[in-house]
């Protein structure tokens, strides 16, 4: 059963209680939803089906059974320490993208950091040209997964009649402490050609997500739904503001407009990458208006945050302050991963 807090925050109310005088504090279930790029986390075996020569043994990355294992072991301390200052238990949903498969995501559940928690696995092959997926673990201490769908991504045709293939979305529907919830898990085409050329195609792969929430919106328009991934699109791109219809002002939301709550982060210059000297907030997690809800009905969201702890961060060198990833050039450096995840905690009234 999920725990009990009392939160030392300003989210703690306290009623007049007029039979005694005392002051009563209000109890709240809290719980965190994140995200988090693990950056190419391959095992070290080929898999002809898959995109993986660099990152074998006798590959470009020189990727050993080593390096394999400390990156494991360095991601699953990453995802241990996520939201753990409002919750012991962590995370109790993660999307994750670019991931082989899910032997390593199974492989990552079971390190010493994680296997405590006996996260679950969700994970569907899908037929991206790098041979990456996304995923999701979650607690089922927390949440019932009740189904799961690959959601495909159509990418143009090119002029030798060749189709590229980007990540599927992956939607995963099911009972969070009861409530129905649904999540997607996004890792939209790059920037690769320039922003503005490949812009479309991030603007078809959100709407291709964009329509399955429109459906559940339909059928309820209170229903609670989490979008989150790596976008490779800031909060402020089309993709996001106009398809995804993802606004950063809650008390301005039209109807089946989506909260962004990393909008704010954006215009302050937080970042979860950098690029040539300057921070983009692709890694976001998007809520339809029944997580906003402050009836006491059920969870509701509470805040955001950016894990970019020091200790994440490129310390020396011309990448300093960077993201610290696990290679530079073709050369090892020991990191964890070009991304900072990110999270949000959902609180709820306990009766």
């Amino acid at each position: 059963m999920m725990r009990f807090f009392r939160l030392q925050l300003m989210l703690v109310v306290f009623l007049a209680v007029a039979a005694n005088g005392f002051a009563q504090e209000k109890q709240y279930k809290v719980a965190a939803m994140g995200f988090y790029n693990l950056e190419n986390l391959f095992d070290t075996f080929d898999d002809t089906l898959k995109n993986d020569e660099d990152f074998l043994p006798e590959g470009a990355y020189h990727y050993t059974n080593e390096v394999y294992q400390d990156k494991l072991g360095k991601l699953s301390g990453v995802i241990a320490s996520l939201a753990t200052d409002m919750t012991p238990d962590g995370v109790a949903i993660l999307g994750v993208a670019e991931v082989e498969n899910r032997f390593v995501l199974e492989e990552l559940v079971k390190t010493p950091a994680l296997a405590k928690r006996g996260y679950k696995v969700v994970h569907h092959d899908s037929p991206d040209r790098r041979g990456v997926d996304v995923g999701l673990l979650y607690n089922p201490k927390y949440f019932t997964v009740l189904g799961s769908k690959p959601l495909y991504v159509q990418m143009p045709i090119g002029e030798d009649g060749d189709t590229s293939f980007t990540r599927d979305i992956l939607w995963v529907w099911g009972l969070f402490d009861g409530e129905p919830l649904h999540v997607f898990v996004n890792h939209w085409p790059s920037r690769r050609g320039g922003e503005a050329e490949s812009s479309p195609l991030r603007e078809n792969a959100a709407a291709v997500c964009r329509k399955v929430v429109d459906s559940l919106l339909l059928a309820d328009p209170n229903v609670k739904i989490l979008a989150m991934g790596d976008l490779n699109d800031d909060p402020t791109n089309n993709s996001v503001n106009k398809v995804m219809q993802a606004k950063g002002k809650q008390d301005k939301l039209k109807d089946g407009e989506m909260y962004n709550p990393f909008y704010d982060f954006y215009k302050k210059g937080i970042g979860t990458l950098a690029w040539n000297d300057s921070w983009n907030l692709f890694d976001q997690i998007l809520l339809t208006q029944g997580l906003l809800k402050q009836d006491n009905s059920g969870f509701r969201y509470l805040r955001n945050e950016v894990f970019n702890k020091p200790y994440l961060t490129q310390q020396t060198g011309h990448f300093k302050g960077y993201p610290h990833r696990t290679y530079v050039g073709g050369v090892y450096q020991g990191g964890y991963s070009d991304h900072f995840p990110v999270y949000i905690y959902l609180v709820k009234e306990v009766k």
